[in-house]
């Protein structure tokens, strides 16, 4: 049985060639399932009957499970999805006056183990397929009242729940071509964002193949730190990802590139640091997401305080960078950003899997 959520509008128009059905059948279909929410094919009311018996024998629409659904004293919600076997990916939430955004996972567990994550501290354990990453955003409209209408509760979605979304790039841009398609959810490329921590070639697939908008996780001004901090840039190194950034914005829907930078009390956060972003991004148009640690159980770091938070901002805007620094959301119901740990289970070796990872995509 082949499930319509793994395919985006040219993969469910293919499908449905092979069954011997005319293109437009697909469009209706996708209509049915992304914009009203539909998985009972007798309920695609402009549909003959003969079509829908014909789905109903060889097709379904089948969203992961929603396992809990969570709601934080500040308004944001977290949904648990169920992925099999015993784990599990978190969907999170975060309304705001003028949009509201849905922070959605792309694998069940990462394998790049950043330092201040907890997420990457459980180790990686598979990809998610196309159904499971735009299913969070399915059964998050369903959860929010966002179906049978023209209502979008949910106006941006980001990549940057568990996982790094470039080392599922198959998967994560089919979905997003969903996200993109007007026949299914219609958002705009500005409002989709991807959020990696800095595998260069494929952000260079990115901006060919799907050029959304990009937001890379930085954290450290200066090679030494990030290979301790985020050891994907042993691989590519900060002169790699800043030239990878500059051909980004070639195609990028956005004339920017966000770093977002988690600060980090007595490691990150200096004055000293803050003069080195500058000048290692020098001529990138670019704005800073200054991210509070949050954080969980045997994490070594501490949050920066709020003064010297305030001071590093200070620094970068005074030399004409926007910046912002990020509020604090969900984090009595374990939401906050570094915070997605899920019910994955670790059952990797997570350096032999994240050498394997980088040997694959060095090929």
């Amino acid at each position: 049985m082949q499930n319509l959520l793994d395919l985006d509008g040219d993969g469910l128009t293919a499908w449905f060639a092979a069954q011997g059905e005319k293109p437009f059948r697909a469009r209706q279909v996708l209509r049915w399932i992304h914009r009203a929410g539909v998985a009972d094919f007798d309920a695609m009311t402009d549909i003959a009957k003969s079509l829908r018996d014909k789905l109903k024998a060889r097709a379904v629409v089948q969203p992961p499970a929603v396992v809990s659904d969570k709601l934080s004293d500040d308004g944001t919600r977290k949904f648990l999805i169920d992925v099999g076997n015993g784990n599990a990916v978190e969907t999170v939430f975060i309304p705001e006056d003028d949009r509201g955004t849905l922070c959605v996972s792309t694998q069940a567990g990462c394998a790049l183990d950043c330092a201040f994550c907890s997420t990457g501290k459980q180790g990686f354990n598979r990809n998610l397929t196309v159904a499971e990453i735009i299913g969070q955003l399915w059964q998050a409209n369903q959860a929010l009242g966002a179906v049978h209408g023209d209502e979008r509760v949910i106006s941006n979605v980001v990549l940057m729940g568990m996982g790094e979304p470039l080392a599922n790039f198959d998967n994560a841009v089919v979905a997003l071509k969903l996200m993109l398609d007007d026949n299914a959810y219609g958002l705009s490329r500005r409002r989709v964002t991807v959020s990696t921590s800095g595998l260069v070639p494929v952000i260079d697939r990115l901006r060919d193949e799907c050029p959304v908008a990009l937001a890379v996780s930085l954290h450290a001004p200066n090679d030494a730190l990030r290979d301790e901090l985020v050891p994907i840039n042993q691989k590519y190194p900060l002169a790699e990802l800043m030239a990878a950034c500059r051909r980004y914005l070639e195609k990028a829907p956005r004339d920017f590139v966000t770093f977002e930078y988690v600060m980090l009390d007595g490691i990150n956060d200096s004055d000293a640091h803050a003069r080195e972003l500058l000048a290692l991004v020098r001529k990138l148009p670019c704005k800073f997401n200054l991210i509070p640690f949050n954080p969980f159980p045997g994490s070594p770091f501490r949050r920066s305080p709020a003064e010297r938070v305030r001071r590093f901002a200070d620094i970068l805007m005074q030399a004409g960078i926007v910046t912002t620094t990020r509020k604090t959301r969900g984090d009595d119901i374990d939401a906050a950003c570094g915070q997605l740990a899920g019910q994955v289970r670790d059952r990797t070796r997570r350096t032999a899997d994240r050498m394997i990872m980088f040997k694959e995509m060095a090929r």
